[in-house]
C-alpha cells in the first residue's frame, strides 16, 4: 500500500487546515487570491475524498484505511483513523459542499474576506476529523474544535442577531458535549481504553455493563448527539443560528453539521448499547414524528424564507431519527441516505435563498410575488430543489423517505402512518412557498429590476441538480457501500437480542446463537 493510501484519511483532514495556514500567511488587501487559494484547497480535498469513496471496498466489513498511532501515553489515547461506507459517505457530503459553499460566498463576502475563509477551512478540518475518529477522546476533540470557526462564522458574519444566535449554538452543543465526555469517561473507567474498536470488543462481554449503567451511557451520548440533530424538543438553537448565519454558515450547518448528530447515534449509541437502544427507542421514534409533523407546520407558517428552509430541517431530519431506530437494515441504510440527501437538497435551498438575499437584502415572502417573470432561469433551479426536498420520485428526497417509511411500517404500521404525514405537509409547504415567491403578478417594482443568475451561480446551481438527479435515478452506488456497515449495526442488536433471550427464564423461546 503506498504512503498516499497509508495516510489518505490525515491529508482529508489536515489538507484544509494547511490551505487556512496559507491564508493567514496572504496579506488582507489580496482579497482575490484569497478566495482563490481557499477554493483551490478545497477542491483539492474534495477531489482526495471522491478518490477515498471510490477506492472504498463495499463487500468488506470493518473499518478501511486505518491509520493507528499512540497520541498519549497516560491516559493511552490513540491517534486512530479509519472508515466505513457510514463515515466515507459524510466525508464525502462535507468534501462537497465546502467548495459550494466558498463560491457561494464569493461576492458576498466582502469584510474580513481573509478571516472568514480561514474559518471555513478549519471548519472543514473538525467536520473531516469528527467522521473519520475511531478514538473517542480525538473523536471529542475534532467534535469541539468544530465549534469554534462555526462560533465565528455566525458570530461575524451573520445578520442583526448574530451574537445572540452563536452563543446560543455553542452553549446548546457544549451542554451535550459535557454529557457526552462524562460518559467517555466511564467508559474508559470500565474498559481501561478509548479506542472505539476495543471498547465495542470489550462491551460484546453482556456482563461488563449493568442495564442501568447502560440506560444512564446511553442517555448521556444520546442527548449531545439529539442537541445536534437537533431532535424535538432539543431544536430550539437551529432555527436562531440558520436565520442569522451568513449562507455559507448554513449550508455547511444543515448540510453536514446536523448529521453529525444522526452519525453519532449509528456509530456510538446503537452499537456500544444496543439494549438501551432497543428499551428508549419506542419514545424517541415518537419525539422523531413529534419533530417531522411540527417542523412542518411550524415552517408552513414562516414569514421569513430561511427561517421556512430551518424548520424543514427538523422535519427531514426526523425522519433520519426515525429511520435508525426502527431497527429496521433498510430504514437505517434509507436514514443514511436522507442523511446525504438532506444535505445536498437544504444546502442548495439555503444558497438559492442567499443568492436572493444578495439581490434584494430581505427573506420576507411578502416582499416577492411574480420572481418567474424577471428570473427564469433562478426560478427554474429553485422549483427543482424544492422538489427534491419534497421528496418527488425520480430525485434524491424520495430514496431515503421511501426506504424510512417501509422500514417502520414493518417496525409499527402506525409510525410510518403518522410519519406520512410529514410527507405530504412537506409538499404543501414548499409549494406553498414556491407559488407566493415565483407566480402571479409581480406586485413589487423592486423586483422587475433584479437580475438572473449569473456564470457563477449556475456552475454551483447545475452541479447541485445533476448530483440530485443522479441520486435519485441512480441511487446503488451509495446504498451498496453502506451495506456492510448497516449489516455490523444489525448484526451487534441482533447478537445482544439473542442473549437477552438465551437467558430468559424457562418457559421463554428464543434462538441460539
Amino acid at each position: 500500500m503506498s504512503w498516499y493510501s497509508t495516510h489518505i484519511l490525515t491529508i482529508i483532514i489536515f489538507l484544509p487546515l494547511l490551505g487556512a495556514v496559507t491564508l493567514a500567511c496572504l496579506g488582507r488587501e489580496r482579497a482575490s487570491a484569497i478566495r482563490w487559494v481557499a477554493l483551490l484547497f478545497s477542491l483539492l480535498t474534495f477531489l482526495i475524498t471522491v478518490c477515498l469513496y471510490s477506492q472504498l471496498d463495499p463487500g468488506r466489513a470493518g473499518m478501511q484505511f486505518q491509520e493507528l498511532r499512540l497520541w498519549m501515553f497516560i491516559p493511552p489515547v490513540n491517534y486512530h483513523l479509519g472508515v466505513d461506507g457510514l463515515s466515507a459517505l459524510m466525508i464525502l457530503l462535507a468534501g462537497f459542499l465546502t467548495p459550494l459553499s466558498v463560491l457561494v460566498s464569493w461576492k458576498s463576502i466582502t469584510v474580513r474576506t481573509k478571516e472568514f475563509f480561514i474559518f471555513l477551512l478549519a471548519l472543514e478540518t473538525g467536520m473531516m476529523g469528527v467522521f473519520a475518529s475511531l478514538d473517542l477522546i480525538l473523536f471529542f476533540v475534532f467534535w469541539e474544535v468544530m465549534l469554534i470557526p462555526m462560533y465565528f462564522l455566525i458570530g461575524i458574519w451573520g445578520h442583526e442577531r448574530r451574537v445572540y444566535a452563536a452563543i446560543k449554538f455553542v452553549l446548546f452543543t457544549m451542554a451535550g458535549s459535557a454529557l457526552m465526555l462524562t460518559g467517555i469517561i466511564y467508559l474508559y473507567n470500565i474498559t481501561d481504553t478509548f479506542d472505539l474498536p476495543r471498547i465495542m470488543a470489550h462491551l460484546a462481554n453482556f456482563s461488563s455493563l449493568s442495564p442501568i449503567a447502560e440506560r444512564w451511557l446511553f442517555l448521556a451520548f444520546f442527548i449531545a448527539f439529539a442537541i445536534k440533530v437537533p431532535v424535538f424538543p432539543f431544536h430550539t438553537w437551529l432555527p436562531d443560528a440558520h436565520v442569522e448565519a451568513p449562507t455559507a454558515g448554513s449550508v455547511i450547518l444543515a448540510g453536514v453539521l446536523l448529521k453529525m448528530g444522526t452519525y453519532g447515534m449509528l456509530r456510538f449509541c446503537l452499537p456500544l448499547f444496543p439494549d438501551a437502544s432497543r428499551e428508549f427507542a419506542p419514545l424517541i421514534c415518537v419525539l422523531a414524528i413529534i419533530g417531522i409533523i411540527y417542523g412542518a407546520l411550524v415552517a408552513m407558517v414562516q414569514p421569513d424564507l430561511k427561517k421556512l428552509v430551518a424548520y424543514s430541517s427538523v422535519a427531514h431530519l426526523g425522519f433520519c431519527v426515525l429511520g435508525i431506530f426502527v431497527f429496521r437494515p433498510e430504514a437505517i441504510e434509507g436514514s443514511i441516505y436522507q442523511m446525504f440527501s438532506h444535505g445536498v437538497s437544504t444546502g442548495a435551498l439555503f444558497m438559492l435563498v442567499g443568492m436572493l438575499y444578495d439581490r434584494r437584502h430581505t427573506r420576507l415572502i411578502s416582499e416577492f410575488g411574480g420572481l418567474a417573470t424577471p428570473l427564469p432561469v433562478y426560478s427554474t433551479f429553485f422549483l427543482i430543489v424544492v422538489l427534491s426536498s419534497l421528496g418527488l420520485p425520480l430525485l434524491n428526497g424520495f430514496v431515503g423517505e421511501f426506504l424510512i417509511i417501509i422500514g417502520a411500517f414493518h417496525s409499527h404500521a402506525a409510525y410510518a402512518a403518522f410519519a406520512s404525514i410529514g410527507v405530504v405537509l412537506a409538499a404543501v409547504y414548499l409549494l406553498w412557498m414556491y407559488q407566493r415567491v415565483f407566480y402571479g403578478e409581480v406586485t413589487n417594482s423592486r423586483n422587475l429590476t433584479l437580475s438572473d443568475c449569473d456564470l457563477r451561480e449556475k456552475l454551483i446551481l447545475t452541479v447541485m441538480v445533476i448530483v440530485i438527479i443522479a441520486m435519485g435515478v441512480y441511487p446503488q452506488p451509495f446504498l451498496r457501500r453502506m451495506d456492510q456497515s448497516v449489516n455490523s449495526i444489525m448484526l451487534r442488536i441482533e447478537r445482544h437480542t439473542v442473549i437477552l433471550t438465551d437467558r430468559a427464564p424457562a418457559g421463554h423461546t428464543g434462538g441460539g446463537r
